[in-house]
């Protein structure tokens, strides 16, 4: 049995915040990657209000080896209503800041783009001045699924990278690391005032030369923001953690990324994706960019 080290362990959630956001998302019917991906941190994120949605789920059409999301090759049909209900979740908990992710719906010819938009643009209307941030997966490569989903205009544009170019096939073996480089790449041409994100996950056996190599990788993107975060095994049935990396590593790397113009690297053990996504409203007032109305691409 792996023993997790001392600062891998999380103080036990105040449950009485917890059932409200519970209840909330139950009422609705909402589905969040805090629960459907056993993240860490659900305690700390509930008790302060904030989840992560999990819209067009909770089944995926990839069987990732990392993940807890379940794999359902032909998922359910998309709900319309979700968008509302979402925007409506938003209104109620009073968010500040909200992100909204997807499973991979590679089963839709657009990838789930459609959804991305109806959920931008009701959060917009129920709640004007709370700032979006979406987590996308790759849309296989669909640049103008991409378009749609930036044309709705969110805050930030968040893919994650996952891991280093040479783990894919093994981590990550429906996805492609120059797809997803290409995405974030895309993404900064065709709308330059989005806030461009992506993370990686720690513990999977790269070296610190591998991961300074995506982190050039994803600047040579323009990528503003990058999160890293220790891998952790969700079940024995999902690949197992090779390394446990320590606080002083994450810290490095959080200097590095800093020194090499990331204008924010979150990293630390329990960092993902989403961790304290809220700072990101003081990272857009320090960094203000100005929004354009529409976006107008010659299609390759």
């Amino acid at each position: 049995m792996v023993v997790k080290p001392e600062w891998l362990r999380v103080k036990a959630p105040q449950w009485e915040r917890v059932g409200k956001v519970k209840d909330i998302l139950r009422d609705l019917g909402l589905n969040t990657v805090c629960e459907e991906a056993s993240c860490p941190n659900i305690g700390e994120c509930f008790n302060h209000g904030t989840a992560t949605f999990l819209i067009m789920g909770p089944a995926c059409t990839r069987a990732c080896p990392y993940c807890d999301i379940d794999f359902e090759k032909k998922p359910q049909p998309l709900d319309l209503t979700e968008p509302d209900r979402l925007a409506e979740a938003v209104r109620r908990m009073r968010l500040n800041h909200v992100v909204v992710t997807s499973v991979n719906r590679d089963d839709l010819p657009d990838g789930g783009a459609s959804q991305f938009d109806r959920c931008i643009h009701a959060i917009r209307t129920a709640s004007p001045g709370t700032t979006i941030e979406v987590l996308i997966p790759d849309l296989c490569a669909n640049w103008n699924a991409l378009e749609t989903i930036l044309n709705a205009h969110p805050d930030v544009l968040n893919h994650n990278t996952e891991t280093i170019a040479r783990l894919y096939r093994r981590v990550r073996p429906q996805g492609d690391y120059r797809r997803s480089l290409e995405l974030l790449r895309r993404s900064r041409e065709l709308a330059p005032w989005v806030y461009t994100k992506s993370g990686i996950m720690a513990g999977l056996g790269e070296t610190d030369e591998e991961v300074k190599q995506v982190m050039h990788d994803l600047r040579q993107a323009d990528c503003d923001i990058l999160t890293i975060g220790q891998y952790l095994q969700p079940s024995q049935k999902h690949l197992g953690v090779q390394d446990f990396i320590t606080p002083e590593q994450f810290d490095s790397w959080r200097d590095y990324g800093e020194s090499i113009g990331f204008l924010q690297v979150v990293s630390s053990p329990l960092t993902r994706s989403s961790y304290h996504a809220e700072q990101v409203r003081a990272l857009m007032e320090r960094h203000p960019r100005q929004k354009t109305l529409s976006i107008a691409v010659n299609h390759e």
